[in-house]
């Protein structure tokens, strides 16, 4: 019964969960009733809080297929619950008109769920749904994602698009022609409308959930409880400091909501055209789109509401949104299966595979390219929630809770304080009982203990350090949208770095050329722009092979694309839509050398090139472009020279794939070589290789042939050597880093040995240090996976392979390089697919490989994200600095991801720099540091207050008396709220240190400096108390006590005789009062000097003039009122008059117990870093 009632849903994934269904109960509901109605109402609130209780507590367990309620739980390390109601989709309201009408629907409909719930739910087939009988779908929504109940896999599943289980060759044949309007309405009503809904809440609403947040409850508790006990202006204080702490918050999250808003509201509501299966061209709202309509894509462009794959013609995209990339994309049709030379009929369509193809929701469509007489047309994929757009804006709305030890820790210490409370509670009753006290003064006494115990105050607090953190970071140009993090940025010490455009300049300059000839590399060049060159068949490569276009007149397109055609200084010319229009195909772009660069007479140079009549005109046409596929690592175009009869094939890539695809006869010996001697030196390599089409192809040959056609049996022509350079601050900041013993390491998209050698140059390996490659195979041909280890500056392999499956020489090598830490050192390297192959095969190995891997290459974006997670695994706190191209998933994942972009993608990092430099990493990770260290002084502080209070009370409870309403008013206003809030203030140190801050509250020397302050402070408060009564003066004060001896306390005396009858009823006036008043006043100060600590983290206390200037201030008021009475004062605070000589003995009190409490706090703080110093000097 057990296995049928829990299920696992979203199986494998990221958001994968355990289901249980429930029904409710009456009769739970009646007694949860009759609870809530006992306890005023608490009840109800504790089960609003805990999804899993309140379901327990009102319903029964029952199979998950009849529930009325599932309740979720995530698989995750946070075991978070949430619950959700089971509703039911009425499928009846759809008018079909017969069984036959049905089943095309179904067919035609979509591959994974739309097929299956119909027809399943019913358990009749479609024969019975024909006989005007209802059909129900249940399904539940949560997290903006509606769950479907599928009869097939006996579970709820989310409805797929057409991105999972279709294959290519479907997509053309069956879902090309568009949908009836009677298919597209019955899967609107599965589908629901498409848009991303970022409903911005009602104030109201936002209120009633704020307000209901424990905190807040808590605080209106002792609200109630102080005004029952006419502490009426310290309640007020609360209420207000309360209504400025939910108005912020309030504005902060709306505002949040309101820009998410915004954010995807752009293309919330469109007009586009899509076409019917009758050819009949529908124009319809953007929010009634389903999977499967055939949706025409304007000329002048438009911002996709959905994503769709593209079927007929090219655009050009700006994908900014996505990929943090402004450089426009071309993306070309799917390329259909059963008319390509060399079908793959069996390959099922992917967004990620097919992303040249695909146009994702929320990106820019600038132009269009089209057939005349047939439009640009897209299949609608995924809608709604369900795009890429739409994962991202959940993952913005619903995040993963931030664990941090801080955290945990905190709460165990209000758990700590609670049970202290519960004591102080208890002594309270009793004490009260023994001495025959009113029930009602009982019951107020015992619980304002409570109060006294947990300060309501806490929160705002804890907050005050990250607030002013948020506000430093801003000023240096460092945003951030998710401010609990910078504290865990003060415990970083890992980061994570892309290489281009974050280690390096974003742009590639070319270097020079290094062609081949007969086979043999000639010697390498730097000018590509001269008259020799101008008609090989190189230079044509470089004029013909990129994806750049012309936007309004500039052009534009890939960087690299673009250095290499700015090198050689041809034209590129597009035709207009009026030309296009004239024929009856594409126009095609053509290029041609500037005619300074064109001899005067036709070179003999150059016997292959078939010239024109007229020998000043030479161009070339770009017949068909197969764009650059990561996967693939290549591009390859098919061109035509003006009056050419034969067509040419150019293509340029990665070295070692281009070679692969070329004539071995044509590819130099000494390849590798030459290669390798490139990628050592960082410079980035790319060959071009070139053929001579057959002139049986012709152009519309060429515009259906697939690309494994064109891309082999090619001539290697040679090699294009691009540098990219070094940031300027990049070797510094690193060197910051190691010098505070942070570990770096590249995740990059690039070549290998590309990046082993930019992790040389800025200082990432350095010189002294080995670097080993481990090179992963997969199993193959019944042979088991295996790794191969050589070193980067040889191919010498450590080890025979075959003995390599053993962890043997990882370990190995890492133990002879921690024996000897002075002597080399070694980093691993490897690329993505052993990365992925290690995970998999080599468990066992991924910690160790952690620990001293430096540089992951040819890294995929889902890649870079396992390795964060694989780094965390091994106890790393990891940042990630990435410039949001490609890292969006590892920004997200990292303790604390920094994106270089400020566009859209960095949406999802939690920190944005505003200056694409890697010198915001080091300034982050201190302002982590500073705020980590002021959160531990302020809950350090916060629980001595609420200590020190509770004694206060303790020890004043003990003789029937308590503090008065000014006297809490002035401690917990002037003193408290007003020392927290400057002792955050302290700005970061200026440069980051070899140790880190603790990263808990409960740790040795955290805790001993926490109980050692409590034990004095109740040492010195115990000693006035008890001290007080020794005095040959003291008596149990009345109206008429005269202890002072003095004129002037005759004056001071008459003041309080109207109040007499007042003062006796609480009994606040009285010499232990007035004692215990001014110790615990000076000992929350002289706690507040004490934790506030500068060095190595923060700045010196003395440098934060706003705290320095506070602490003066009321050292100074309470030292005169103590000293020099002020019968004003007095009579406010309700303070009775003592002998100078006590109030001298009192400040006594004061000075040895700041001695000691300060003198204790240093040689803590020298005992917790001695460890730190020593192994640094070690």
């Amino acid at each position: 019964m057990d296995k049928e009632e829990r299920k696992i849903i979203n199986q494998g994934q990221e958001d994968e969960m355990e289901i249980y269904g429930y029904n409710l109960s009456r009769w739970k509901l009646a007694i949860v009733s009759l609870g809530v109605i006992c306890t005023g109402g608490f009840l109800l609130l504790l089960l609003y809080w805990m999804p899993e209780w309140r379901v327990k507590a009102t319903c029964v367990r029952a199979a998950i297929k009849d529930c009325d309620v599932v309740l979720l739980r995530t698989t995750d390390e946070f075991k978070m619950w949430f619950c959700a109601k089971i509703r039911v989709l009425s499928l009846e309201t759809h008018p079909i008109s017969s069984p036959k009408s049905m089943s095309n629907k179904l067919s035609n409909g979509h591959a994974v769920c739309l097929t299956e719930n119909p027809t399943g739910e019913n358990r009749h087939g479609i024969s019975k749904y024909s006989q005007a009988e209802s059909q129900q779908i249940r399904y539940f929504t949560h997290h903006s994602v509606k769950y479907f109940w599928n009869d097939t896999i006996h579970n709820f599943d989310f409805l797929k698009g057409l991105d999972e289980g279709v294959s290519c060759t479907s997509i053309y044949e069956k879902h090309s022609a568009g949908l009836t309007k009677g298919m597209h309405a019955y899967r609107k009503l599965l589908y629901g409308v498409n848009e991303i809904a970022v409903k911005v809440p009602s104030v109201f609403k936002l209120l009633i959930k704020e307000v209901l947040n424990p905190f807040y409850i808590f605080q209106l508790f002792s609200v109630i409880l102080w005004s029952t006990d006419e502490y009426y202006y310290y309640a007020l204080a609360i209420v207000v400091m309360s209504i400025v702490s939910i108005v912020s918050s309030l504005y902060s999250i709306r505002k949040q909501y309101v820009m998410l808003h915004d954010m995807v509201a752009t293309h919330s509501t469109v007009r586009v055209s899509v076409c019917r299966v009758n050819e009949e061209i529908e124009e319809i709202f953007s929010t009634d789109l389903v999977p499967g309509d055939v949706m025409v894509i304007p000329l002048n462009g438009t911002i996709m509401p959905c994503d769709a794959v593209l079927i007929n013609g090219t655009c050009i995209v700006n994908e900014s949104m996505l990929t943090g990339e402004s450089v426009p994309v071309t993306k070309t049709n799917l390329p259909n299966p059963s008319v390509d030379v060399k079908g793959i009929g069996d390959e099922l369509y992917n967004p990620e595979t097919h992303k040249r193809h695909t146009l994702f929701c929320g990106t820019t469509v600038i132009q269009t390219r089209f057939y005349t007489g047939e439009l640009v047309k897209a299949i609608v994929v995924r809608t709604g929630f369900s795009t890429s757009k739409g994962q991202l804006v959940r993952s913005i709305l619903y995040p993963k809770p931030t664990d941090f030890k801080l955290y945990r820790d905190a709460y165990l210490f209000l758990l700590c304080l609670v049970a202290v409370a519960g004591i102080g509670f208890i002594y309270t009753i009793i004490n009260s009982i023994l001495n025959e006290v009113q029930v009602g003064v009982i019951i107020i006494e015992s619980l304002d203990i409570i109060t006294i115990t947990v300060p309501p105050a806490l929160p705002a607090a804890m907050t005050a350090g990250i607030v002013y953190a948020q506000r430093r970071l801003k000023k240096i140009g460092i945003f951030c949208i998710s401010p609990q993090r910078i504290n865990i940025c003060g415990q970083l010490n890992l980061v994570c770095f892309d290489k281009t455009g974050t280690l390096t300049e974003d742009g590639l300059d070319l270097w020079g050329i290094q062609r081949v000839e007969n086979a043999r590399f000639l010697s390498p060049e730097e000018n590509v722009c001269n008259e020799m060159l101008v008609k090989s068949q190189f230079v044509a490569c470089l004029a013909t092979c990129h994806s750049l276009t012309k936007i309004e007149g500039v052009l534009s397109g890939d960087p690299l694309d673009l250095k290499m055609f700015e090198a050689i200084g041809w034209i590129l010319e597009e035709a207009t839509e009026e030309e296009t229009a004239l024929h009856n195909r594409i126009m095609p772009t053509v290029v041609r050398p500037p005619k300074q660069l064109l001899p005067e007479s036709t070179p003999a140079g150059n016997q292959e090139m078939e010239l024109f009549e007229l020998p000043a005109i030479y161009e070339i046409g770009i017949v068909r472009q197969f764009p650059f596929s990561s996967a693939l690592q290549r591009m390859s175009v098919v061109a035509r020279v003006l009056g050419d009869k034969k067509m040419d094939a150019y293509m340029k890539g990665a070295p070692e794939v281009i070679a692969s695809l070329c004539k071995p006869e044509t590819v130099p010996v000494d390849f590798q070589n030459v290669l390798e001697d490139f990628t050592k030196q960082g410079f980035r390599v790319i060959a071009l290789a070139h053929r001579k089409l057959e002139s049986k192809l012709t152009w519309h040959k060429v515009q259906n042939i697939s690309r494994d056609a064109i891309e082999n049996n090619m001539d290697f022509m040679g090699l294009i050597i691009m540098q990219n350079k070094l940031k300027q601050e990049t070797p510094a900041v690193l060197e910051d880093l190691h010098k505070a013993n942070i570990r770096t390491v590249m995740v990059t998209g690039d070549n290998m040995l590309t990046a082993v050698s930019v992790a040389r140059d800025c200082g990432m390996i350095l010189p002294q240090d080995k670097v080993i490659i481990a090179e992963a195979l997969p199993p193959k041909d019944g042979k088991v996976a295996k790794i191969n280890w050589h070193y980067a500056d040889s191919l010498t392999q450590c080890s025979h392979p075959s003995a390599i499956a053993s962890e043997a020489t990882p370990v190995k090598l890492v133990h002879d390089s921690l024996e000897d830490l002075q002597m080399t050192r070694y980093h691993f390297a490897m690329n993505g697919k052993s990365f992925s192959v290690i995970l998999e095969h080599f468990q066992d190995l991924v910690p160790k490989l952690m620990l001293h891997g430096t540089v992951f290459a040819r890294m995929a974006p889902d890649q870079k994200t396992q390795l964060i997670e694989a780094l965390q695994n091994v106890d790393y706190f990891v940042g990630m600095c990435g410039d949001g191209a490609n890292d969006c998933g590892a920004l997200k994942r990292a303790h604390g991801g920094i994106s270089l972009s400020e566009l859209e993608a960095s949406v999802a990092s939690p920190f944005t720099s505003k200056t694409p430099s890697i010198s915001c990493v080091p300034n982050l990770i201190r302002e982590g540091r500073a705020a980590l260290i002021t959160s531990f002084c302020v809950f350090k502080f916060m629980a001595l207050y609420s200590i020190i209070q509770y004694f206060s009370v303790t020890l004043l409870y003990s003789i029937l008396s308590n503090l008065g309403d000014f006297q809490f008013l002035f401690i917990d206003l002037a003193i408290i709220l007003v020392v927290v809030f400057t002792m955050s203030l302290n700005p970061a140190w200026k440069e980051l240190v070899a140790q880190r801050p603790p990263s808990g509250l409960i740790s040795g020397a955290l805790l001993f400096s926490v109980l050692s302050q409590i034990i004095i402070c109740i040492g010195f408060q115990s000693l006035g108390f008890f001290w007080v009564k020794q005095q040959p003066w003291y008596e149990v004060w009345h109206p008429k006590s005269d202890a002072c001896n003095a004129t002037g306390s005759l004056l001071w005396n008459s003041s309080h005789l109207d109040n007499e009858t007042e003062l006796d009823e609480h009994n606040i006036q009285n010499y232990e009062n007035t004692t215990v008043f001014f110790i615990s006043s000076f000992q929350y100060l002289i706690v507040a000097i004490a934790f506030s600590k500068g060095k190595p983290f923060r700045q010196p206390c003395y440098k934060n003039y706003f705290f320095v200037f506070s602490v003066i201030f009321l050292y100074v008021f309470i030292l005169f009122i103590m000293l020099y009475p002020v019968a004003s004062v007095d009579q406010v605070l309700q303070i009775v008059c003592v002998p100078y000589q006590w109030r001298v003995t009192m400040l006594i009190i004061v000075l040895v117990n700041a001695f000691v409490s300060i003198t204790v706090e240093v040689s803590t703080s020298i005992v917790k870093w001695l460890p730190c110093y020593f192994g640094i000097v070690g």
